[in-house]
């Protein structure tokens, strides 16, 4: 299976990748406010893991100077991740990235905003190590789509591999991680935001 091309979502040149997406119909009557929901739920990542329930991941929002947030993300903010199990030692127990682009796009037939976020540095510390258990090479995009008929939500990993500058022990985490996320585990999580971002009930 190959990755699927999507405006806005990095090439795949190596390593793993997922594309995780999730679709739900609406009556073309409600669509517009439905969506207003789902981008005001994109961009309240302090808020994610609410909706998926206690076993996803945590999110905080960060500003480009290591402050955490409660505004709505944009290009150079961090995102802290918290996900289930032990996290980065160098990063007190958590995962960063860095969001890199955030996209608007529309046609004829469709709308979408695509976020797109590489493991990153420790912006609150002073080390320039990637605390994530990927390498620097490696995206995730989110994005949220309105057609006429149903809405969208989606992430696709792209060049990921495991991050190996890093201690001995947070190696062994990191390919451990990676791998697992690699072989799906990482797409059951991501699959738990889509569907959890569409949950409107």
């Amino acid at each position: 299976m190959k990755p699927k091309q999507i405006k806005g979502v990095p090439e795949q040149k190596s390593g793993g990748f997922h594309d995780t997406e999730t679709y739900m119909k609406f009556e073309k009557a409600v669509i517009s406010v439905k969506y207003e929901t789902l981008k005001k739920r994109f961009f309240s990542v302090n808020d994610w893991k609410s909706y998926c329930g206690e076993a996803f991941a945590a999110f905080k929002l960060y500003t480009p100077n290591g402050n955490p947030t409660e505004r709505e993300p944009q290009k150079g903010d961090f995102v802290r991740i918290n996900i289930p199990g032990p996290g980065e030692t160098e990063a007190k127990g958590y995962d960063w990235v860095e969001i890199i682009d955030i996209c608007y796009y529309e046609d004829a037939h469709s709308e979408s905003i695509t976020m797109t976020c590489r493991p990153s540095q420790n912006p609150t510390g002073t080390s320039s190590h990637i605390a994530h258990f990927y390498s620097s090479k490696a995206t995730s995009t989110f994005m949220v789509q309105k057609y006429s008929t149903h809405l969208k939500a989606a992430v696709y990993g792209r060049n990921e591999s495991p991050n190996y500058n890093a201690n001995f022990i947070d190696i062994l985490r990191n390919v451990a991680v990676a791998i697992g996320g690699m072989l799906g585990i990482a797409k059951i999580q991501w699959r738990q935001l889509t569907n959890g971002l569409l949950d409107f009930d």
